[in-house]
């Protein structure tokens, strides 16, 4: 019989053969313009990769599945402990408790560690797994869990629990370290307490929501937990058991080929580290939550997909724990149908796409290899930059750690502004007409940060204030900001730039006027009087601007026009059309969020 397979009987193809053909179509353009993206970090993201040698992987400690993690915040300690038990019931098998003053609270959370009884009545601790996030309160909540866990007879040293303790997170987040007793002292106190699990955290998130890159995440929490190593061993824990009490807590964004590589790199890199402090290395607990930065206030559905592509990814990454924040997190305390929809994004992906089957899909994958390796290089780097600084608590007194986060943040910023880094349902393809989301309670203000904490930022903040503006005028005069689309020749001229125009006004919160374009300047002018808006936006194809955009412009102008825009780049016609009144151009790649804000400005005045 006759094994040969079709493939066989053709040439195998080769990158030449491949680059020849992209080069055919690219025409002459730069194929590192066109097709090679870079990280915040610089690495470069090819468009094609070869298959790579699976690469020596530490893994989690056991194959399966990663642990289904609700976040418990409800103020009321009752109404948090109905949600917990709607949770488990709902298929989650973890929790985490996180407590009023934690910076992940977000205004709300457990009232004190006096609540966690309440918070945890009738929840049978030796089935699930429990993380603590209590920022400074963390001892005193983990005394009063650890209290808990002994009166209702559980051994604590056979319970799954992250007690979470922090001091390194605790200082990004509110500019202080905590006063707590030494480490050392706090990790031989929960031993006494019958305790020998997780104590310690090397949290993420505080500098992941102030800007860092993927290479900067990592770095930080190296960082963190060596210093924390440091201390237990200066106070008299040998290295074996300091680092089986210290856990990890990674961002899962939505980009999935650096969220695999990056929980990738971190085992990677730890295991370096233990290599180095003579350890033989062992799997680490490894916890990962869906960004905060990443969430957003309008169009909040689009969060499901977010944290969907971020959960996929974690997964794939090797996290032990996910936790999910509810698509509503930025409105305000979710309700129990945001809270159901954040543990069954969680389901579906493990109980039907099955991705906990198997233990690294990504080995071998060359794309994936190759950002795990370029990832694991660069944060070395900067991991290495911060023990100069003096390690992590150094970096964040001395201001080093935030001068490089406000750089990363500057070139972030501009990409948002330019949408060059877009946000589906807030920077593109906006909802001015969404119907609100229901939440508990709507979140608080947000208060300034303390001096010396490092910022905690989402990326849709910028639009966010500019459709809160809209909305406060349309609460005032009955009628939102308004711009007018003098739509140019036939539909197929000014069609592209017309629907491009009003994605980027209503970005704003600027409501376009539209029309099916008109028989002449006479009949544009009329209607963009009875618009009732000082803002016009001339939208066509090249071609038609060359013969009618000036005296187009012109004629607004006469009608009242107070500020012209053009959809496109002016060309040849920049000095006749600024002549003629129009001022601001509106393209794939301006600053669109001063151009808002100036139009804002411009229709209020």
């Amino acid at each position: 019989m006759d094994d040969t397979t079709l493939a066989a009987a053709f040439p195998a193809a080769t990158e030449a053969q491949w680059r020849a053909l992209v080069d055919g179509v690219l025409k002459g353009a730069d194929f590192e313009k066109r097709l090679v993206r870079r990280t915040p970090d610089g690495i470069a993201i090819q468009p094609l990769y070869p298959p790579a040698e699976a690469a020596p992987q530490p893994g989690r400690a056991a194959p399966g599945r990663w642990r289904v993690s609700q976040r418990v915040d409800h103020p009321d300690p009752r109404e948090a402990n109905a949600l917990a038990l709607t949770d488990l019931e709902g298929g989650a098998d973890a929790l985490t408790l996180v407590m009023a003053g934690s910076p992940a609270a977000r205004g709300f959370g457990l009232p004190g560690p006096q609540a966690i009884a309440a918070a945890l009545d009738g929840v049978m601790l030796p089935l699930i797994g429990l993380r603590l996030d209590a920022g400074a309160a963390g001892p005193d909540a983990a005394r009063a869990l650890l209290t808990l866990a002994k009166a209702r007879g559980d051994d604590p040293a056979a319970l799954d629990i992250d007690l979470g303790l922090d001091p390194v997170a605790v200082q990004a987040a509110t500019g202080t370290a905590p006063s707590w007793p030494g480490l050392a002292d706090l990790l031989r106190e929960v031993e006494a307490a019958g305790f020998t699990g997780r104590t310690f955290l090397a949290d993420a998130r505080p500098f992941h929501e102030a800007g860092a890159s993927e290479a900067l995440e990592l770095a930080s929490v190296l960082s963190g937990a060596l210093a924390t190593l440091r201390a237990l061993e200066a106070g008299g824990h040998d290295l074996e058991r300091a680092r089986a009490a210290l856990a990890f807590l990674l961002v899962a964004e939505s980009d999935e080929f650096l969220t695999v590589a990056k929980f990738r790199a971190l085992r990677r890199l730890w295991a370096r580290i233990e290599e180095a402090c003579g350890l033989t290395p062992a799997p680490i607990r490894l916890h990962a939550e869906t960004a905060w930065r990443s969430t957003t206030r309008r169009d909040p559905w689009v969060n499901m997909l977010r944290a969907t592509a971020a959960v996929f990814s974690a997964g794939l990454g090797g996290a032990d724990a996910v936790t999910v924040l509810p698509f509503t997190a930025a409105l305000g305390l979710p309700d129990a149908f945001a809270r159901r929809c954040a543990r069954n994004t969680q389901h579906v992906l493990l109980d039907e796409a099955n991705l906990w089957r198997v233990a690294d899909p990504a080995a071998g994958a060359g794309g994936f290899e190759a950002l795990t390796d370029q990832l694991c290089v660069e944060a070395w780097a900067l991991f290495q930059a911060i023990e100069r600084d003096g390690g992590i608590a150094g970096s964040l007194r001395s201001g080093a750690m935030a001068d490089r986060l406000a750089a990363l943040r500057k070139t972030r910023d501009a990409d948002l502004a330019t949408r060059r880094q877009p946000i589906t349902g807030t920077s593109e393809f906006p909802d001015l007409h969404e119907a609100p989301v229901a939440v508990l309670s709507p979140a608080p203000a947000a208060e300034a940060a303390p001096e010396g904490a490092l910022p905690s930022r989402r990326l849709a903040e910028p639009y966010e204030s500019l459709r809160d503006a809209s909305d406060a005028i349309l609460g005032r005069t009955g009628r939102r900001p308004r711009v007018f689309l003098a739509n140019l020749g036939p539909l197929s001229a000014f069609n592209t730039r017309a629907t491009f125009a009003r994605n980027a006004f209503e970005a704003g919160g600027i409501e376009a006027v539209t029309n099916e374009g008109f028989a002449d300047h006479a009949a544009m002018a009329a209607a963009f009087r009875d618009s009732g808006t000082p803002l016009a936006c001339l939208c066509s194809s090249d071609a038609v601007y060359a013969e009618e955009a000036v005296p187009a412009a012109e004629a607004l102008r006469a009608a009242g026009a107070g500020t012209l825009f053009l959809a496109g780049r002016p060309g040849d016609l920049e000095a006749p059309l600024r002549a003629a009144g129009v001022a601001h151009d509106l393209y794939a790649g301006c600053d669109l969020v001063t151009l808002l804000e100036r139009a804002q400005q411009a229709a209020s005045a």
